[in-house]
């Protein structure tokens, strides 16, 4: 009787074992893709969930490119100041920043932290005169004018029309993302607000009537143009079209080299006011606290030399 069994559970287990597997493979199968609900889509397929739709945007290839003139200069601050400008640059499309160093050669802080910093840039360099380093004096004129006549010098022999605006974008500003939307559009010069300038909180173009007709300002408000440096952009074309407009020394006085290169190139009717009508605030002048190194050694006493 037991031989018997055992010749049934030998010829039965082989089966056991097929099924066995055959269980276990399906098992471990993917399932089925779902099907996608019929319904009006145009192409047949799934709809997108609603949160998940975003909006069309104009390709980036199509949008005018922003040219960013940064004077600079060597003091403890520069990288750290050029570090959190360069953070807002990367996430700006077709941006190209030209930066302008105030030194008779390209210094190599500059250099290494431009060849890092991942952005289209063009590193120059030009020194201030000693005779214009006195206080009270125009600051960074030649910087600027180096940087139009690279940009005139890059663009003389292309065809008209060239889209591109142009904006002075000082390294001890904070700006939002936000300012670059605004004067993509630039027709010909557009304003907007600057916080933390003028002594007050903001000073800014007073609009009526989508028109420029005065100025809220903490300073001089009888200028032509009463507006900071990081409060206005220029269509690449009128810095094409007006060559010889520059920032001046001979005659300039300080908080007027804005003034007097406006001047060469459109008027206050022409100003196109941006931000809400000039009512929001998109750039601060805030400036780096002055660095207490009063503990700094005379010589270097570390065992490595450290790049701040």
């Amino acid at each position: 009787m037991k031989s018997l069994l055992f010749g049934r559970f030998l010829l039965l287990l082989p089966w056991v074992l097929i099924v066995i597997i055959v269980l276990d493979i399906d098992s471990s199968r993917p399932p089925p893709p779902a099907l996608a609900p019929r319904g009006g889509g145009g192409s047949g397929g799934a709809r997108p969930a609603a949160g998940r739709a975003s909006p069309p945007q104009a390709p980036e290839a199509a949008l005018p490119t922003i040219y960013a003139i940064t004077p600079t200069y060597s003091r403890p601050v520069q990288k750290a100041e050029l570090t959190r400008l360069a953070n807002t640059f990367r996430q700006v499309a077709r941006l190209h920043w030209i930066l302008v160093e105030d030194a008779a050669a390209r210094s190599e802080l500059v250099s290494r932290f431009v060849a890092g910093a991942g952005l289209p840039c063009t590193h120059l360099h030009v020194p201030t005169p000693r005779r214009y380093k006195r206080p009270g004096l125009p600051r960074a004129t030649e910087q600027r004018n180096a940087g139009l006549a690279w940009l005139r010098q890059r663009h003389q022999h292309l065809p008209p029309p060239q889209a591109g605006v142009l904006f002075f974008a000082d390294d001890d500003n904070t700006y939002s993302l936000e300012l670059f939307q605004e004067m993509r559009t630039t027709r010909k010069v557009s304003v907007w607000p600057v916080g933390l300038v003028g002594g007050r909180r903001y000073e800014r173009p007073v609009v009526e009537n989508g028109k420029v007709v005065g100025w809220y300002t903490g300073w001089r408000a009888d200028r032509p143009f009463a507006i900071d440096m990081a409060g206005f952009a220029v269509s690449l074309q009128v810095i094409l079209s007006h060559p010889k407009a520059v920032f001046k020394r001979r005659g300039s006085q300080p908080g007027m080299q804005e003034s007097d290169f406006l001047k060469q190139i459109t008027t206050v009717e022409e100003l196109e006011p941006k931000a809400n009508n000039c009512t929001k605030v998109l750039v601060w002048h805030t400036r780096t606290e002055k660095v207490n190194l009063a503990n700094e050694p005379k010589y270097h006493l570390d065992t490595v030399s450290i790049e701040v």
